[in-house]
């Protein structure tokens, strides 16, 4: 087995995540183009079972072992059970060496399964480690599980991993990429950074006029803005964002993820949506944002809401409108989840509408009339609902629309407010 990689300053140790057995000739292509980037590569062997072959830095029986697990037993049990035990040894590995600042980036290699297992590892790196995957599945729909709410790009290798002059040009590609990227971190964190509070906003086509606005103001008053897209993905991010202790404050304007988890729509972000920045004792302004609505592919939408009210977003999205009873359990949901808040909270309820698609008009599947999307007497459902469990906020009923000036101008306004005490 090769010596141990030296530390150095001045050359990052980037991790080489790949399964020895059947990608050990590819490992060993992007480690030597590593060192060419001025990189140190350290290859870490993650096969499912014991084989002979040598060039890893850590053997699989190793990483096995972080797990309390054997590698000779690990070859009688399912690929599966395997995978799971080599994914928990590769993180505690990986993520005890970066904490002892003994690695600055990672990149894997893998089919289906080798991405799979690989992003699993990479996945526990913090935001902004650099992460690169060479995958043969990279361009398909799974891509958004081996991803998930991480930073993890996505180099797809065009044929299998293997090499050929193809696929060896894609490996080169990103074995600079992760090299580059990690010594660019490194020299960003020698330097002294005197960086503006930043604050999360969470974002969606229907509730842009509030977004722009309240991203205008914040920034106009000194604070650095990152926009959050609440489509599932944009949801787990700005929880795990908030937890990692990057962030000043939230100004969650669009919450409908949480509509969507209620109806198992196609844009949940899970049941940690709304936990994140309150359990780190971040200043939040609560918005129902959006929550009129659940997304559901066009043409997909499940059996038993098939006479509901809808609309088409897009070519895409299908939006199905909320419905009282949904909205009672939306409060219920929105106040779990504050009550358990360790920072200041503030909840601002627009009466006269949740989106912009209050202006428009629902249908059914077919196409048919089914009259004004806007529901008033159903907002008023979630604000009573929410008002009744609330215990760790004041709520704010205003008759405005969300993507008013004034409703927007109240959020900047109550954050302004409780990021002061």
């Amino acid at each position: 087995m090769p010596r141990e990689a030296v530390l150095s300053a001045a050359k990052p140790i980037i991790a080489v995540l790949a399964t020895m057995d059947s990608k050990g000739k590819e490992a060993q292509f992007v480690a030597d183009v590593l060192v060419r980037a001025g990189a140190v590569p350290w290859i870490v062997d993650l096969s499912l079972k014991p084989h002979d072959i040598t060039g890893a830095h850590l053997a699989g029986v190793d990483v096995a072992a972080a797990a309390g697990a054997s590698w000779q037993a690990l070859g009688e049990r399912t690929r599966q059970d395997a995978a799971a035990a080599m994914a928990e040894g590769g993180t505690k590995v990986l993520l005890a060496r970066f904490a002892r600042g003994e690695v600055a980036g990672a990149i894997g290699l893998g089919g289906a399964n080798g991405t799979s297992l690989a992003c699993s590892i990479m996945r526990a790196l913090p935001y902004l480690v650099p992460k690169v995957m060479v995958s043969a599945v990279a361009a398909t729909a799974a891509v958004q599980w081996y991803v998930a709410e991480s930073d993890i790009a996505m180099y797809p290798s065009i044929g299998d991993v293997s090499r050929n002059r193809i696929t060896e040009s894609v490996m080169e590609s990103a074995a600079w990429a992760v090299a580059v990227a990690a010594k660019n971190r490194a020299a960003k964190q020698g330097a002294k950074a005197d960086n503006a509070p930043l604050v999360a906003i969470s974002s969606f086509g229907g509730t842009a006029g509030c977004v722009d606005r309240v991203s205008e103001r914040l920034e106009a008053l000194g604070y650095e803005v990152i926009l959050f897209h609440a489509s599932g993905v944009g949801g787990k991010s700005l929880e795990r964002l908030a937890a990692s202790g990057e962030l000043a404050g939230v100004v969650d304007v669009t919450t409908h993820e949480l509509a969507d988890l209620i109806v198992d729509g196609v844009y949940s972000a899970g049941e940690a949506r709304l936990t994140g920045a309150g359990a780190a004792g971040l200043p939040q302004v609560i918005v129902p944002g959006a929550i009129d609505h659940a997304n559901f592919w066009v043409s997909q939408a499940p059996e038993r809401y098939r006479a509901r009210d809808f609309v088409q977003y897009n070519a895409q999205n299908l939006l199905m409108r909320t419905n009282a009873e949904e909205f009672e359990k939306l409060g219920r949901e929105f106040a779990q989840r504050l009550n358990e808040a360790k920072g200041p909270v503030r909840v601002l309820i627009p009466l006269e509408g949740f989106s912009e698609h209050t202006k428009r008009r629902a249908h059914d599947l077919a196409g048919n009339d089914r009259g004004p999307w806007k529901h008033s007497e159903d907002y008023r459902v979630f604000a009573t609902s929410l008002k009744t469990r609330l215990k760790a906020a004041r709520v704010e009923e205003l008759a405005l629309h969300i993507n008013d000036r004034a409703f927007a101008d109240a959020c900047v306004d109550a954050f302004i407010e409780i990021a002061k005490t």
